[in-house]
């Protein structure tokens, strides 16, 4: 079981969840051992889509809005716990669509596909309904774009791998 520092000197035992980390950042025990907590990755990211986590390591907040992959939180990055190397995918993660989903339940609503610019998220006319959004997870590059204009907060983005352990 992984618990929190912070939770640890409170009496608070709890499993620690996975954290999103910048796009390019090394793997997760490699990227603590090697950042420094220094927020130059969050202070450089345009979008402001990175913030100060738990432990004081950056995370990713889709709520903030989307990642560009433009490449500055690698920039800022001193200690090489994010590296961008050319070809490297910025990460594994992936948008989901939840149970919440209004469109999915017969309610009109497109705003997740409108945001979508990789043309991800989909909808296929249904005979005598409404469209129902389709995710085409191959096409989808994890940048959040979707997750904030959801009405309803069905969309997660996480890394596959992750919900398989």
């Amino acid at each position: 079981m992984d618990i929190a520092r912070r939770g640890f000197l409170r009496g608070r035992f709890r499993q620690v969840a996975a954290q999103a980390r910048p796009p390019w950042a090394l793997a997760e025990a490699v990227f603590i051992a090697q950042c420094s907590r220094c927020d130059e990755c969050v202070t450089a990211c345009p979008t402001r889509v990175l913030r100060v986590g738990d432990g004081g390591y950056p995370t990713v907040d889709f709520s903030r809005g989307e990642c560009t992959f433009c490449g500055d939180c690698a920039v800022a990055c001193k200690t090489g716990a994010i590296r961008r190397d050319a070809g490297t995918p910025a990460w594994a993660m992936r948008a989901h669509l939840g149970d919440a989903c209004v469109a999915r339940k017969g309610v009109e609503c497109r705003i997740c596909g409108e945001n979508c610019e990789t043309g991800a998220i989909r909808f296929r006319p249904v005979l005598g309904g409404i469209s129902r959004p389709e995710m085409n997870a191959d096409a989808c590059t994890g940048c959040g774009a979707c997750v904030a204009p959801c009405p309803v907060g069905a969309i997660a983005v996480s890394n596959p791998m992750e919900s398989q352990r």
